[in-house]
C-alpha cells in the first residue's frame, strides 16, 4: 500500500442483534483497519437500542428470513434504500466494501445505488443455491459496478463462479490470534484425564450446525470415558431440547451454557480438551475452528472441503466423516485416549494458524482496495449512480415497501 490513509465504507447484510460470522467478520475487519490509521463506517441492520461499536451506524429493524439453509435477519424496501442514501453521501468514502451483495438486505441496495471504486466479498459456499439463481437477475446489471471481489475460501469462491461468473481472489476470514492464545483458562470448563471436556459452539436449531450429530456420539465416547463433559454453548432451546431427547439416559453429560461473549468463548476453547465441529453442510470457511486452533485445543471436525481446508488437510485437526456420529465417536475416542496425537496436531495448528491473523488478512485487504481505487478515474469517490434512482423503485416493488 502507499501508506496514505483510506476512508472506507462497509456494509454488513446481517443483522447486528443476532449476531454471527459474518458479522464479527465485518466488525473485526473494521477494527483491524481502523488501528492501522484509516476511517471506517459501517453500515449494518440493528435496532437502535442494540449495543454496536461507535464506528457502526444501525440501519433499522431487520426481518428474519430463510436464506441459504439459515434464518438470516436482513434489511430491505424503500426505507433502508433511503438509509443507505444518506450514509454514503457523509461518509465520502474512498472505497466501499459490501459483504454478501446479492442478499437482499443493505449489501445489494448499496449496490444498486453507489458507483465509484466498490469491493465485494462474498461468503457463501453452496453446490446449489436457489437464493442466488433467483438474485442474479436482480443484481446481474449492477455486478460489472464492483471493481474486485474477494472469495473467503476456495469454497465460496466457486460458489460465486458457478452461480454469478466471474472470479475472486480467496482472503480467509480473519481471528485475533493473540486473543485466543493468552486467553485465560476457566476452571469450571477445564478437564481431567478422567473427565475431559469437549466443546461445541453455533446455533443450536440450525440442523445444519450438527449438535444432533454430536449427541449421538456422546454415548460412544462415555463408553471409554465416562466422565467426559460437552460444553454447548449458543443459543436456540429449540435445538438444545432435541439433543436432551437423543441422550436420553446420558443427558446429564452435555451442559448447555446458552450465549456468550466473546471473552468467554476464548476462556472456553482454551479451557477444554477437544473442539468438535460437526456441522454437515453449507460452510464456506470455519472461523470457530480457526478460534479454537488458536486456543490450543485439538479440534475434531467433519471432513467438509471448507473444513479439510482450514485444518491443512487433517494436520491442523483430526478429521471425521460428515454426518457419521459413529465415527465422530470413534474419532473423539481416538484423540482422547493418544497424548501424542493431540500434541502433535495442536503444534501443526499453532504454526499454521498465523495465516489467519487479522495482521495478514488485513495486508491483503488492503491490497485489494489500493486495486481498486487505482482503477478508479483519478480523485474519483464512492458516489451515488444517478441511475439508480430511476430503477431503484421497480426493483424494490417485488420485495414490499417496508422496513
Amino acid at each position: 500500500m502507499t501508506g496514505a490513509a483510506l476512508r472506507v465504507g462497509i456494509v454488513c447484510p446481517y443483522s447486528f442483534d443476532v449476531p454471527g460470522g459474518v458479522q464479527f467478520h465485518v466488525r473485526d475487519l473494521a477494527e483491524a483497519l481502523r488501528a492501522l490509521g484509516h476511517a471506517v463506517s459501517v453500515l449494518a441492520p440493528a435496532d437502535d437500542d442494540t449495543p454496536v461499536p461507535d464506528f457502526m451506524t444501525p440501519a433499522g429493524r431487520s426481518v428474519p428470513v430463510r436464506y441459504n439453509g439459515a434464518v438470516a435477519r436482513l434489511t430491505f424496501g424503500p426505507r433502508s434504500a433511503a438509509r443507505v442514501r444518506r450514509w454514503l453521501a457523509e461518509g465520502e468514502f474512498d472505497v466501499l466494501h459490501l459483504h454478501e451483495p446479492v442478499t437482499p438486505s443493505l449489501g445489494m441496495l448499496a449496490l444498486w445505488i453507489a458507483s465509484g471504486p466498490i469491493v465485494a466479498t462474498f461468503h457463501t459456499a453452496l453446490i446449489r443455491s436457489r437464493s442466488l439463481q433467483v438474485a442474479y437477475p436482480l443484481v446481474r446489471p449492477s455486478l460489472e459496478k464492483i471493481s474486485a471481489r474477494i472469495a473467503v475460501s476456495e469454497d465460496a469462491r466457486r460458489t460465486l463462479v458457478d452461480h454469478l461468473g466471474g472470479d475472486a481472489v480467496v482472503i480467509p476470514n480473519g481471528v485475533y490470534v493473540d486473543q485466543f492464545a493468552s486467553a485465560e483458562p476457566d476452571p469450571r470448563w477445564q478437564g481431567t484425564p478422567e473427565a475431559p471436556t469437549i466443546a461445541f459452539l453455533g446455533r443450536l436449531d440450525e440442523p445444519r450446525k450438527g449438535l444432533q450429530v454430536l449427541a449421538r456420539a456422546v454415548p460412544h465416547v462415555l463408553e471409554q470415558h465416562p466422565g467426559a463433559r460437552f460444553l454447548v454453548a449458543g443459543r436456540g432451546e429449540n435445538g438444545a431440547a432435541e439433543a436432551r431427547t437423543v441422550l436420553g439416559e446420558h443427558a446429564r453429560a452435555m451442559e448447555f451454557l446458552g450465549g456468550i461473549t466473546d471473552q468467554e468463548k476464548a476462556s472456553l476453547l482454551r479451557s477444554v480438551d477437544a473442539y468438535v465441529g460437526p456441522q454437515t453442510g453449507g460452510e464456506s470457511f470455519g472461523i470457530v475452528l480457526v478460534e479454537a486452533m488458536s486456543a490450543g485445543a485439538v479440534v475434531v471436525a467433519s471432513d467438509l472441503g471448507a473444513f479439510s481446508r482450514v485444518l491443512d488437510g487433517g494436520r491442523g485437526g483430526v478429521l471425521f466423516r460428515t454426518g457419521d456420529s459413529d465415527d465422530l465417536g470413534a474419532t473423539l475416542v481416538r484423540v482422547l485416549g493418544d497424548d501424542r496425537l493431540r500434541r502433535r496436531t495442536v503444534e501443526h495448528a499453532t504454526r499454521t494458524v498465523r495465516r489467519y491473523d487479522w495482521s495478514t488478512v488485513t495486508h491483503h485487504v488492503l491490497t485489494v482496495y489500493e486495486m481498486a481505487v487505482a482503477g478508479a478515474a483519478p480523485g474519483e469517490r464512492v458516489h451515488e449512480d444517478p441511475a439508480s434512482r430511476r430503477g431503484l423503485a421497480g426493483r424494490l416493488t417485488p420485495w414490499g415497501g417496508r422496513s
